[in-house]
Order: structure tokens, then C-alpha cells, then sequence
């Protein structure tokens, strides 16, 4: 059943991953005004004569988005059309098209009028959104007319921990993303300490920027900490949910794979390749949250 839509929606979240790795890219390599301050020309051409670096980065983030964005318009037409009877189908659909709209509007206000870094960071996380909607919308293409789709009973209170761990986790992505977008990267030399401290001067001239990066440090340590929680609460409270086992066994690793390639960034000799999988992890762990969040939420006349 639905065999085009599968391999499109496949496609479709491959592409958004791509997005979100191209806005990283243009963010770690300093190429947001790659373009200058004209949206959607290219300094005001359609095809960009400069061969700079950070103008093809730039330029191919912004072709590469806008294809995606009407790949994931045309995935939401017809998944509501195919899958409608699916209860979760048409809130997914409004969340793809939604959220890849507006992290266009953003990109382009970014450029044309500039924006704070908090605006910037927030960049990133609805990116995300749109991209976890896109991969749920497509595994309910796979999930249609299955004998046994992920149904599974749980309690108020683990459905109420995983949505507190997946909001959480959204908020971690922000301070992540904050870190980026004021040079907060490397302003603590060494991990766990900060410049050899357990607790740096936040008073001098990089203070700001030294507290951001520690506000990051304590909410991805706890994010690890809570997810570890749920792994646990899973084995030994729902392990007979195949899917639920699987889910925050993924989870659990990529938060560990996660902050290794965070912590790894301070030492490799090379600050994108790390980076950039930093960013993909995140996303992953994100994603794979939001579909244990909609399983969970099922009941056995979820259709």
C-alpha cells in the first residue's frame, strides 16, 4: 500500500535532513550573508556570479530549501488525501507545511532585515519541527493498513515525563543553537571544567558568553540524565511494547553519541565535521522522541 508515497516521503525526509545540515553548515561556517542582504536573489541575481565560498552555501542552502519546501507541501497534500483516516495524519501535515513556511519567513527576514541571535537560534529548532513531521507523516505511510501498527498502554505519568523530556529537549536544542550564534563555542577551554574552573569568572568580558555556554553544558547533562530515567523506566515497566524499547534504547544512545560529539568539538583539530554531527544527532533524538510521543498517545481505535 501507498509504495509512491513511501518512496516519496523517504525522499522528502532525507532532503529535510539535508536542509537542516545546510543551515548548520551555513551557520558554523559564517555564511549567512553568503548572499548579502537580498531574498530570494543572490545579490540581486538569480544565479550568483561571485565564486566565493560562503556565497555557495548560502545560495545552494536557499535553492535546496525552497525545493524542499514544495517537496514537503505536495507530501502533506497527499498523505492527507491517502491517510486521512489516521488519526494523527492531518495534525502532522499542518505541523510539515506550518513549520517549513515559517522557518522560510525566517531565513528571509534574517536576511533582509538581520535578527537577534535569539531569533537566529530558534532558526534551528523550527527546522527540526518541520523535519520530524515529515519523517512521522512518512512512517504512517508505512504504518497503514498493518495488522499490529505501535499501539501500547502506559501510564499518566510516563506519558506525562516523556512530553516534559521532549519539550525539554527542544529547549536544549535552543541553548545549543544559542551557543553558536553568539561565539559561545570555545569560550570554556576543557570539559567538564570550564577554563580549569568549577565555577569561572562570569563577571569579566566574555562573562555572557561563558554563561550561555555553561547554561547549555547543565541542560545537555540533564537531558542525558532524564532520558537515561526514561531508558530505565521503559525496561522495566513497558518492555513488552517492542516499540517503545526500541525507541528509547535509539534515544538513549544518540543523547550519548550526542554529547560526545558535543564534548569532541573542544578537541578535534577540524570544528565542522563535529559540528555538523552534532547537529544531525540532535535532530535524530528529537525526531525519534516525537514518534514515541505519538504512539503513546494511541488508543486500540486510534484509526
Amino acid at each position: 500500500m501507498h509504495k509512491r508515497l513511501k518512496i516519496f516521503g523517504i525522499v522528502t525526509s532525507i532532503g529535510m535532513l539535508i536542509v537542516l545540515l545546510q543551515g548548520a553548515l551555513v551557520t558554523k561556517t559564517d555564511s549567512a550573508e553568503g548572499c548579502g542582504s537580498t531574498w530570494p536573489l543572490c545579490f540581486g541575481e538569480v544565479i550568483p556570479q561571485t565564486q566565493a565560498m560562503e556565497t555557495l552555501i548560502e545560495y545552494t542552502h536557499r535553492a535546496w530549501s525552497g525545493l524542499m519546501g514544495l517537496f514537503v507541501i505536495i507530501l502533506a497534500v497527499w498523505s492527507w488525501k491517502k491517510l486521512s483516516h489516521l488519526r494523527e495524519t492531518k495534525f502532522m501535515a499542518l505541523m510539515a507545511v506550518l513549520f517549513i513556511v515559517f522557518q522560510g519567513l525566517m531565513g528571509a527576514g534574517a536576511v533582509i532585515w538581520g535578527n537577534s541571535d535569539i531569533v537566529l537560534a530558534l532558526h534551528f529548532g523550527i527546522s527540526t519541527i518541520s523535519f520530524a513531521s515529515v519523517v512521522l507523516l512518512t512512517v504512517l505511510a508505512f504504518e497503514d493498513k498493518k495488522q499490529t501498527p505501535p499501539i501500547v498502554s502506559v501510564s499518566t505519568k510516563y506519558r506525562n515525563y516523556l512530553f516534559f523530556v521532549l519539550v525539554y529537549c527542544y529547549l536544549v536544542i535552543y541553548t545549543g543553537a544559542y551557543v553558536k550564534h553568539t561565539d559561545a563555542t570555545y569560550v570554556c577551554g576543557g570539559f567538564p571544567l570550564c577554563n580549569n574552573q568549577f565555577f569561572p569568572d562570569i563577571g569579566g568580558p566574555l562573562g555572557y558568553q561563558i554563561g550561555i555556554q555553561l547554561t547549555h553544558r547543565i541542560a545537555a547533562v540533564s537531558l542525558a540524565v532524564f532520558i537515561f530515567i526514561l531508558w530505565i523506566w521503559t525496561m522495566y515497566k513497558f518492555r513488552r511494547y517492542k516499540s517503545l524499547v526500541w525507541g528509547s534504547t535509539a534515544v538513549f544512545l544518540l543523547v550519548l553519541i550526542q554529547a560526545a560529539a558535543g564534548i569532541s568539538i573542544l578537541y578535534a583539530d577540524t570544528y565542522l565535521t563535529p559540528a555538523l554531527f552534532h547537529s544531525l544527532t540532535i535532530s535524530l533524538l528529537f525526531t525519534v522522541l516525537c514518534y514515541i510521543g505519538m504512539i503513546i498517545t494511541r488508543t486500540p481505535s486510534y484509526k
